[in-house]
């Protein structure tokens, strides 16, 4: 895990920004935001937890609204949060969809606080050999959806 200094990795994290800021608040749960970028810099999609049906997250709701899978190959994921490596639900984590979907690059804005889960999402991402990347400068930004819970 590293900092990023790619200009366009700051302008995509905005874009997750405001993302997240469209997932409704839940109890048990993060509002997070994330963006899908192809390999040659087109955004792909977005999504925010909780926008698509049965407790969905950010980057499964990116996944899932991209209409062609292969797209996702070698792409970089946005989020605001730490991909999750465990699920409550019974849903996929997010680090195993990241993966199945040969997405080459993670970069996000701040680690998942350890108020519901034990987060292992970096360090099981790193152990597939995808490279995680955080923005510096932008946490406030991404924690504020979640005061809810983070009080």
């Amino acid at each position: 895990m590293t900092d990023t200094h790619d200009p366009n990795d700051l302008k995509y994290m905005r874009i997750a920004i405001e993302e997240a800021k469209k997932s409704p608040p839940a109890e048990k749960a993060y509002c997070v935001g994330a963006c899908l970028v192809s390999k040659d810099g087109q955004l792909l999609t977005t999504g925010y937890s909780r926008e698509l049906p049965g407790n969905t997250h950010a980057e499964q709701c990116a996944l899932m609204k991209l209409e062609d899978p292969t797209l996702a190959l070698d792409a970089t994921m946005y989020t605001t949060m730490e991909p999750c490596s465990t699920r409550l639900s019974g849903n996929l984590p997010c680090v195993q969809s990241i993966s199945k979907a040969g997405i080459s690059r993670v970069v996000m804005g701040v680690r998942e606080p350890p108020n519901l889960v034990h987060c292992q999402g970096i360090e099981l991402l790193g152990q597939l050999g995808i490279p995680v990347f955080i923005v510096p400068g932008i946490e406030e930004e991404c924690l504020a959806p979640n005061s809810h819970i983070l009080q």
